[in-house]
């Protein structure tokens, strides 16, 4: 089975950029904080920045999102021929973030096949979500994609290579590479040095990745004994994922007469990680509601799950006016906490209305559910070693279920792809 990752015509800022105002948080995180955005808008001044590339989902309902779009698609264009960018051809770059603790994790950029993708649960695709993916999610973010020339990736992708023969190799010899970049990133997100692979070393890449999905191997690994081999499992960014699939077959279908195997949106450009790397974590996303009668949401939540204060079952802290108390779901829906959890809150949400978001960090949630009519719930971390026999026998984990570091942890834009012939 050949591998759906492969090297990739990367785009990097020219040498002189100032790479800590280049490079800036994925556009998912700090969604209930706008202050965030516009300190960084304040870093970032004038200068070239990915910032004026992307679209931070807090701002997705503004009235004024489609002048947003316009003047981001306007500013690709004027990037390019301002010669911002330097092209580095069928490339992967080697690179390791620091991050605000002080933990090294390794990452490999390259684009990945979004013909070996297929994001509905139960696939058997070499590429799955680990998640549910929420399709309603995807045409704001359609829009961003369409009529862009060049793309930016949060996209991190998670292999299972517990011998470590994809990335490790490459630490160990970094020292020998070209060396692409090494700065500090903005708003406490510790540092990253990126390193230019060579052809010796992404053939083996190639091939080491070639080994991992060998059928009989992946089969005894996991003790199965059919065709479901999953090498490629969404680690952060997943609906951004689902958006350049969903862009690429529109693109298909609006072309029917056109070969575009060769199209530069059959790919996307992603970070794979091995998900035995030491520096990777598993974090429970929580959740906060909004716009709701606390009581009456404790009061069905109670009689639908069964909350008690005490004995066996499910646990989690539930957060009023920023006090938490411990509760226990008896009546289970869902293996996992979060599933039980996920399910009530969406028929709840349904049926009474309010608004829900997914919070990384429990003091955040804490401050925030001090303003009214909100309530929040702090979930259990996921073991990371579930993961993929979890996504291979059951489709997928409920959504937001877990994330992979704190917010400032996550994975800064700086490397782009063009995505247009």
């Amino acid at each position: 089975m050949a591998t759906a990752f492969k090297s990739a015509d990367i785009l990097l800022p020219k040498e002189g950029t100032d790479m800590s105002k280049w490079a800036v948080i994925a556009c998912d995180q700090y969604t209930s904080e706008p202050e965030y955005w516009e300190k960084t808008a304040e870093i970032v001044g004038d200068a070239p920045s990915t910032l004026n590339l992307i679209l931070p989902e807090v701002y997705l309902e503004d009235e004024d999102v489609d002048a947003r779009l316009e003047k981001i698609h306007a500013s690709m264009k004027e990037y390019q021929e301002a010669g911002i960018f330097t092209e580095h051809k069928d490339s992967m770059i080697y690179m390791e973030r620091t991050d605000s603790t002080g933990k090294v994790r390794a990452g490999l950029i390259g684009k990945l096949d979004l013909e070996e993708y297929n994001y509905q649960k139960g696939s058997k695709s070499q590429v799955r979500a680990t998640e549910a993916t929420v399709v309603e999610r995807i045409p704001p973010r359609i829009k961003v994609r369409k009529g862009a020339d060049v793309e930016l990736p949060h996209i991190m992708i998670l292999i299972d290579d517990d011998k470590k023969t994809v990335l490790e190799p490459l630490g160990e010899k970094k020292d020998s590479l070209e060396k692409a970049y090494d700065f500090t990133l903005m708003q406490g997100g510790g540092s990253v040095k990126g390193y230019l692979l060579g052809e010796e070393d992404k053939k083996a890449v190639d091939d080491a990745l070639t080994a991992l999905c060998d059928l009989d191997a992946f089969n005894a690994k996991y003790g199965l004994e059919e065709e479901n081999v999953l090498l490629y499992a969404m680690g952060d960014g997943n609906h951004s994922l689902a958006t350049a699939k969903e862009f690429y077959e529109q693109l298909k279908a609006a072309n029917p007469d056109k070969d575009l195997s060769n199209h530069p949106a059959r790919y996307a450009l992603v970070e794979i990680v091995n998900l035995h790397s030491p520096a990777l974590e598993f974090e429970a996303i929580h959740r906060i509601l909004t716009d709701v009668d606390a009581d009456d949401l404790v009061a069905k939540m109670t009689d639908a799950l069964g909350i008690s204060k005490e004995g066996e079952g499910q646990k989690l802290l539930m957060v009023r006016e920023g006090k938490e108390e411990e509760i226990v779901i008896t009546k289970p829906c869902s293996k996992l906490t979060v599933g039980s959890l996920q399910s009530f809150l969406d028929s709840y949400l349904k049926e009474v209305g309010g608004k829900i978001d997914y919070i990384h960090g429990s003091d955040t949630l804490k401050n925030l559910t001090k303003q009214p009519n909100s309530i929040g719930f702090i979930l259990p971390d996921m073991g990371k070693e579930e993961l993929f026999p979890t996504v291979i026998c059951d489709g997928a984990l409920p959504r937001k279920t877990f994330s992979m570091g704190h917010a400032e942890d996550k994975r800064y834009y700086i490397e782009c792809r063009k995505i247009t012939e």
